[in-house]
């Protein structure tokens, strides 16, 4: 190879690297969390204040400007307000993130009719809006409990056209992940005041998030050409309580900057239609993948390690 081989192969190096580094360093991701204020098996009042300390307290120093999706019927007792349960929702907003609507009761849109669905809506923003109101916010974003938007699209358009009515936007997911089965082992595990084995799940779970990052963002350079900004789907749990530092220091180590679920839906590829009807909750990545074809879906996603899995009781993902 001549000299003025090697000076252009370096050119091209260079300007690789140089859109490799740009597209990296312009990662930006909104961090969501489902099921407030609390969803595990530790279900006293006082755990469920140090789970919320905890995490609300990673989310402020890691500065990610999260918003969580409640679930009003953990704000009862009986047919009662449970002022204390109310009080961990005031944590969220004096911490100053937001608050969405998850429903009252977290049922599928593939589970009840539409009216029912409808009802359910309306019931779970009751007292997230008298709380955001005290603080002169409003409510914006809806979340569908287990990303089931509707199995036939005259369900999937009525259900979108009634949150558009009420001020809603629909809140999708991107990186989709399986947090809700390590944190199903970690509580197990804990309840059986076994530490070193919930030592040994912790010490999976990053890992394992990391993975799942790395495959939507080689899925979205599939579908897109381009790495999009992401949108992060995570629960109100005991683990994420314990390791909500570690993923945040995973998430900048791969050259992430946390920004609101506003922000990033400026992204254009939040545009592309979802047309995805079958019975199951996916990421809307897969489902913008599987309009343009089976054949653009990678199919190397990461799965829970066997031994989380059996801890945790649950089949499968």
């Amino acid at each position: 190879m001549n000299s003025e081989s090697i000076m252009r192969f370096t050119a091209l190096l260079l300007l690789f690297a140089s859109s490799v580094f740009s597209q990296v360093a312009g990662r930006t991701i909104a961090v969501t969390i489902d099921d407030l204020p609390v969803v595990s098996t530790r279900r006293d009042l006082k755990n469920r204040q140090e789970i919320t300390r905890k995490l609300l307290r990673h989310l402020t120093v890691a500065k990610i400007p999260a918003i969580g999706f409640v679930n009003e019927n953990k704000l009862y007792e009986g047919d009662k307000r449970d002022a204390k349960q109310v009080d961990l929702l005031r944590m969220w907003l004096d911490a100053g993130l937001e608050l969405g609507n998850h429903t009252f009761s977290h049922r599928s849109a593939d589970a009840i009719d539409v009216k029912a669905y409808q009802e359910d809506i309306l019931r779970g923003e009751v007292i997230t809006k008298e709380l955001l109101n005290a603080k002169n916010r409003k409510i914006k974003y809806f979340r569908h409990p287990f990303l089931q938007t509707g199995a036939d699209m005259k369900v999937k358009n009525a259900i979108y056209v009634f949150l558009a009515e009420h001020g809603y936007t629909v809140a999708p997911v991107t990186c989709d992940n399986a947090d809700y089965i390590f944190s199903r082992a970690y509580d197990n595990a804990f309840d059986k005041g076994d530490r070193p084995l919930m030592k040994k799940i912790g010490e999976a779970y990053v890992p394992y998030m990391e993975q799942k990052i790395s495959y939507w963002e080689r899925q979205s350079v599939k579908l897109l050409g381009r790495e999009m900004s992401q949108t992060l789907l995570l629960h109100a749990n005991f683990i994420n309580s314990d390791y909500m530092d570690d993923l945040a220091a995973m998430f900048k180590k791969r050259g992430y900057r946390f920004v609101t679920l506003e922000e990033s839906l400026k992204d254009d590829a939040y545009r592309l239609p979802d047309n995805f009807t079958q019975r199951a909750g996916i990421s809307w990545i897969h489902r913008w993948t599987l309009d343009k074809g089976r054949e653009f879906v990678l199919p190397d996603e990461p799965k829970v390690p066997e031994f989380v899995l059996k801890i945790s009781g649950f089949d499968s993902e």
